[in-house]
């Protein structure tokens, strides 16, 4: 491993001698009807160090540690998990082995607190506790891993990232030797993803390991010591991050050097940006059901034929702006117009007017997990011929817009009839879209879109935005990531506690000018705190 020191200053800790992995996979395959999901996987996790496992959508990542964790059983090959050999039959085997798994999709009680989520189903729970006892202790577990979290507070009150400080503390408090972190900075704010990598520096530094699984190669170059390369389900190697470089991994990763494309340019004969708006807020405000206002008496214009990119830090009204912007939640006070016209209420009724959403929580606002693949693509379009009217459903015709579907979305789907839930998060990223797509014929709104895809996913993601484009539609893009924002928007308009600051021309626009308006600083604010700075000066 490359003896080099991270940037909270803590240095992997040195390794003795046939010291053994803390986890050896040798040969690991498992398969799925018609697919090979894994074939001949072997792979070293060393103490104190943090491995990243990356791969494109549906390469095997997370199968592979579902087999680590217990969730599957190896159809072929060897664990061995610090020099013994093992194999569980249960996530709860493996946790109280020492290897714990924080998934992309939380698993948490969301109308539990805090403390009662850490303490169910462990063992060294006390006996009839009280909520103070199991709060008391909480607390002490915080504070002993570094992850803060409030023990009173109920799950479902919490924002992404403190939802995944307490799936992270359930399984350090269960003395957990292996920590593995599915995607783990996909819903967190910059901030939070930085405390994140100082406590795995810190659970590192005392001998520990890490796997990420992740698709932000900068977020790798920067925390991970080594990086495993899945493809197609099988190894293709492993490399000390400090000799890698973001484009050499994402070539490998791929097969292919991804070619990042000028999104901004036109396509010949494209549509010209609209002179009417397809959609407009005249002074909307939101509350939400404490009576907080989360969305401030916002006025917006989307025009067809552009996309316009919405920059904020989490949490500052996005996922109101966005249900508003598809008729799933109705403005407190203030007017929607779509197309001119005041707009019928209900995401039904924006859908027939050709509002395609791809929301926030693909899993559980944009998917029914539990159903069929099928049945999940043609939720959009199961009351029209082919597939439905006058109280039919045509199975074959569903299938077949599934099949073409998953076509378009470059999806390999083995059996249509499986719960859509079995697919990759990354995979389902691509199924919502295309299905979202195919009913956007006046507007378009993404939030987060490329949360969860590989580089070459959201290379063909941005794609499908700018062609959809310049059919001209329009297309609203919700995003933390300003440099997505900047290569995509024609405009970016910045969120800051429910307020609309600013709309800029993205082609005049910075990354600082967009970081102060995130931040609640306006450009005049800006201006008179340099005079007044200029005046104490002098």
């Amino acid at each position: 491993m490359a003896d080099r020191v991270s940037p909270a200053g803590m240095r992997p800790p040195p390794v003795a001698p046939g010291t053994p992995p803390v986890l050896q996979l040798v040969g690991i395959a498992k398969y799925f009807p018609g697919v090979i999901a894994n074939e001949d996987v072997s792979l070293d996790v060393l103490s104190g160090e943090i491995l990243a496992l990356l791969g494109e959508n549906g390469a095997g990542k997370s199968t592979l540690m579902n087999v680590v964790t217990g969730i599957y059983l190896a159809d072929a090959g060897e664990m061995i998990f610090d020099g013994y050999g093992v194999q569980f039959s249960s996530p709860q085997e493996a946790i109280k082995a020492g290897i714990g798994m924080v998934h992309q999709h939380f698993k948490l009680v969301p109308a539990f607190t805090v403390a009662e989520n850490i303490h169910l189903g462990w063992s060294e729970t006390p006996r009839n506790a009280s909520p103070a006892v199991l709060e008391a202790r909480t607390q002490e577990l915080s504070e002993r891993f570094g992850f803060p979290v409030d023990p009173s507070a109920r799950v479902e009150d919490l924002s992404a990232g403190e939802q995944q400080r307490v799936e992270i503390l359930r399984v350090l408090a269960r003395k957990a030797r292996l920590l593995i972190l599915d995607e783990p900075t996909a819903v967190l704010t910059p901030s939070e993803a930085r405390d994140l990598f100082r406590a795995l520096r810190a659970f590192r530094a005392e001998g520990n390991a890490v796997i990420i699984i992740s698709h932000k190669l900068d977020e790798v170059m920067e925390i991970s010591d080594r990086v495993t390369i899945l493809r197609g389900g099988r190894k293709i190697g492993t490399w000390d991050t400090a000799d890698c470089a973001p484009r050499m991994l994402a070539a490998t990763m791929v097969g292919r050097e991804v070619v990042r494309q000028n999104l901004l340019l036109r396509s010949e004969g494209a549509a010209p940006r609209g002179t009417v708006p397809e959609l407009s807020l005249r002074d909307v405000s939101v509350r939400d059901d404490r009576g907080v206002t989360t969305l401030s008496d916002v006025t917006l214009d989307v025009f067809g034929g552009e996309i316009l990119g919405i920059a904020g830090v989490a949490g500052n009204g996005q996922r109101e702006l966005t249900e508003v912007l598809t008729g799933l939640t109705p403005p407190g006070r203030g007017t929607v117009l779509l197309g001119g016209a005041p707009a019928e209420p209900g995401a039904a009724a924006f859908a027939r007017q050709g509002v395609g959403h791809i929301p926030q929580d693909r899993l559980h606002s944009a998917l029914a997990p539990s159903l069929s693949i099928t049945d999940n693509m043609v939720l959009r379009e199961y009351e029209q011929p082919p597939i439905g009217g006058h109280g039919f459903y045509h199975a074959e015709a569903a299938l077949e817009l599934a099949r073409e579907i998953a076509n378009i979305a470059e999806v390999n789907i083995p059996d249509f009839a499986m719960p859509v839930r079995n697919l990759s998060g990354g995979n389902q990223q691509r199924l919502v879209a295309r299905r979202e797509i195919r009913i956007a014929r006046r507007l378009l709104v993404a939030a987060y879109p490329s949360r969860g895809l590989d580089i070459g996913a959201i290379a063909t993601m941005h794609r499908y935005f700018a062609d959809l484009r310049d059919q001209g539609v329009g297309i609203v893009v919700v995003s933390e990531d300003l440099e997505e924002l900047l290569n995509l928007s024609d405009r970016i308009g910045v969120l800051c506690h429910g307020r609309l600051m600013a709309v800029l021309d993205a082609a005049e626009a910075d990354i600082e000018r967009i970081g102060l308006l995130m931040g609640g600083r306006t450009e005049t604010s800006e201006t008179k705190m340099s005079v007044a700075e200029g005046a104490i000066l002098s």
